[in-house]
């Protein structure tokens, strides 16, 4: 059985099961799956990293979700934390395609969330994930209930996503889709110094996060391959295309930082205005990563969430019985 890492800081929630669950592709993903604590239980939420995450670092968000009577499964995404790294170079972050991610949740939805996890079924989704979120968002309507997603990468900030696209998609098709595409050259990008950083103002939670790589360096991950980029910048291309938000099925809240400095948030209120069923939440300067951001943030960000997800529980069971 797969081993999740604990520090004096960050134990690890108790309950957890793990496994390593194959993909269709042969891909090995490391997953965690908690039952709810106390009497009242509300189902499962789905929780869905960024990129060069990792499972621990959302320790802190699995007691959190618990403590309201939320079960919790979660898991690395390929070529990240303890999942199978996708080149033989394991620091560099690289998928050749969004749609592999696709394949990660679908499996994981199919063979831990369905299959080993209490209804009803709601997504949390950060960043990376929460565009991935989007994507599936057509083939959930059967399975999950609602989701929230906290600064999702709709485009990069200060960045124009068209112009960005047709840049890393010469570079990919010339041969250098498997090339570092920023200044993170090998160098793990969780132990970059907390004094400039651009995801949280918290150092107890930045350092909390570094110590976790420091105790299991084989966590960690460098910067992102042009291709990964590529990738990604064609993935909120399609999100931004007309259609697609009128085929979002289900309720979505967006919760953006007031600080971003990652994401594009123009981006993020244009999807959030013409899709009928996104709403959004601004949370005042906060910077990208709201669930490590200080407390002040976070109380701000679970008070929308529990505003919006609510007893999701019973309005299932209601529906069961009509």
């Amino acid at each position: 059985m797969p081993i999740l890492v604990e520090t004096p800081q960050n134990p690890i929630p108790a309950g957890a099961r793990t496994a390593m669950v194959p993909t269709p592709d042969g891909k090995q993903l490391r997953a965690a799956w908690w039952p709810p604590q106390g009497q009242q239980r509300k189902g499962t939420v789905v929780l869905l990293q960024g990129r060069a995450e990792f499972i621990e670092k959302y320790f802190e968000t699995v007691h959190d979700l618990r403590r309201r009577g939320f079960g919790v499964a979660t898991f690395d995404w390929r070529g990240q934390g303890g999942s199978t790294r996708s080149l033989g170079d394991p620091l560099k972050g690289h998928v050749d395609d969004f749609s592999e991610y696709l394949v990660d949740l679908e499996t994981i939805m199919e063979e831990v969330a369905l299959a080993r996890c209490a209804p009803p079924f709601n997504i949390l989704a950060h960043s990376t994930g929460a565009a991935v979120a989007l994507l599936y968002a057509a083939r959930a309507r059967t399975q999950v209930e609602r989701m929230v997603l906290t600064a999702p990468l709709l485009g990069l900030a200060g960045r124009r996503t068209k112009s960005l696209a047709r840049i890393t998609g010469t570079l990919n098709y010339l041969g250098f889709g498997e090339v570092y595409a920023g200044r993170h050259r090998g160098q793990l990008v969780q132990l970059d110094p907390f004094e400039g950083n651009p995801v949280t103002g918290s150092s107890r939670r930045y350092e909390r996060n570094q110590a976790v790589i420091r105790e299991s360096r084989s966590l960690g991950l460098s910067g992102p391959t042009f291709a990964w980029v590529h990738s990604a910048l064609r993935a909120a291309e399609y999100i931004a295309e007309p259609g697609f938000a009128e085929r979002v099925p289900l309720p979505v809240l967006i919760a953006f930082a007031g600080d971003e400095r990652v994401v594009s948030n123009s981006a993020i209120e244009e999807f959030a205005l013409r899709t009928k069923t996104v709403g959004s939440v601004r949370i005042a300067g906060a910077r990208h990563e709201i669930l490590q951001e200080a407390d002040r943030f976070r109380d701000d960000f679970w008070a929308a969430f529990d505003a919006f997800v609510g007893d999701t529980a019973k309005r299932w069971s209601e529906a069961l019985q009509t």
